[in-house]
């Protein structure tokens, strides 16, 4: 299936850059042309073959680690630092545990979106799929925050929403009134996994 590749492609793309990664590049360049998403991918493959491997990692520290502009955590635009957030992280530890793999978060959170892809692309890609489509907002948000700041990595975001499928918000606002404003605290509550509304007639 062409969208498990770019699951897959994006997973490796947006995680901290290793020298196995670039040495990688053409293998996964050419999965991405082949799935129809080479146009997505080109501007990061550019980046990651512009400069030394010790500038590509401090660059994406500073980016994604350091940034909340592009967090990679899906939770935190939907829940933010509110205390209903180790709540839903549980619940999706408990749907890798639903897949029946061992998944290895390697000191990750949970909603750490290069792993939620890979799920989706070699674990349990219904699943996996199923998470991403929950957090369809926090791509979104994600994808419009990179492409204002023009990373390169807009694109490949932009890849893993339309292999998701559906219209996309086009501003943050818009984002934000479709999910009913900014996280709150909701302590005592049920725990609420936010859908992707659907945007008619955009």
């Amino acid at each position: 299936m062409m969208s498990a590749v770019v699951f897959q492609a994006a997973a490796l793309l947006l995680s901290y850059p290793e020298q196995e990664l670039l040495d990688r590049l053409p293998l996964i360049e050419e999965a991405v042309a082949e799935a129809g998403a080479a146009q997505d991918f080109a501007p990061t493959f550019a980046h990651l073959r512009s400069r030394p491997l010790m500038e590509l990692q401090g660059w994406h520290v500073q980016e994604f680690d350091l940034s909340r502009r592009h967090a990679l955590h899906l939770t935190y635009w939907t829940d933010g630092d509110t205390r209903r957030r180790g709540e839903v992280l549980a619940a999706i530890k408990q749907t890798y545990r639903d897949s029946g793999l061992v998944v290895d978060l390697d000191g990750e959170l949970p909603d750490f979106l290069p792993m939620v892809l890979e799920f989706a692309a070699v674990g349990h890609p219904e699943l996996g799929r199923a998470l991403l489509t929950t957090y369809r907002a926090s791509l979104e948000l994600l994808r419009i925050g990179l492409a204002e700041d023009k990373l390169p990595q807009a694109g490949v975001v932009a890849a893993v929403c339309s292999a998701l499928g559906g219209p996309s918000p086009r501003t943050r606002s818009e984002v934000r009134d479709l999910l009913g404003g900014p996280p709150t605290e909701a302590v005592g509550l049920e725990p609420t996994l936010l859908p992707y509304p659907q945007l008619q007639g955009s």
